[in-house]
């Protein structure tokens, strides 16, 4: 988990310029920037040093890998085996995301299928794993709002706290 600390105006602008520019040297960061070579870098150590930055196959569309159906499957869990139902979701190449969660469900899993076929083979491995009690899938028909931090980032490079409706 990311530690929360010292993440500053600069570190989202530096963050922003790579968004724009993901194959940027440090050097032509700093020359966007107009700070030091050195400062971008140590920046940029820091982020990753405090587990700041994703990995960057988190920049890869799954529809470009073959797997352009996505879907939520909502896993209710035998509470007594729930640390072994994560290591096995955590085992499924097709879950690409899971969160804990209130409600009905224990566990909110995003799943990426080839095929409707496909999604129900991974539905039925999920509902076979040790732990997992009942499944309930919805499958996503577009992604109207893709996930993006790029709102806040600007929010905080410009030195303001993000609000409603900006």
């Amino acid at each position: 988990m990311p530690k929360q600390s010292g993440f500053d105006a600069l570190d989202a602008r530096i963050i922003r310029a790579l968004d724009r520019h993901p194959g940027a040297s440090v050097l032509a960061l700093a020359r966007e920037l107009g700070v030091a070579r050195n400062t971008v870098h140590a920046r940029l150590t820091k982020l990753e040093s405090e587990e700041m930055l994703a990995p960057e196959s988190r920049r890869l569309d799954a529809t470009a890998l073959g797997y352009p159906l996505t879907a939520f499957v909502a896993l209710s869990l035998s509470q007594n085996a729930a640390d072994e139902a994560y290591a096995l979701l955590a085992e499924l190449a097709q879950v690409v995301e899971v969160h804990s969660t209130t409600g009905d469900a224990d566990l909110l899993v995003r799943v990426v299928a080839k095929d409707t076929s496909d999604l129900h083979r991974v539905t039925r491995a999920m509902l076979d794993l040790t732990g997992v009690t009942r499944t309930s899938t919805t499958v996503s028909l577009s992604e109207v709002v893709p996930y993006r931090l790029s709102r806040i980032l600007d929010a905080i490079a410009e030195g303001d706290e993000p609000a409603v409706g900006r």
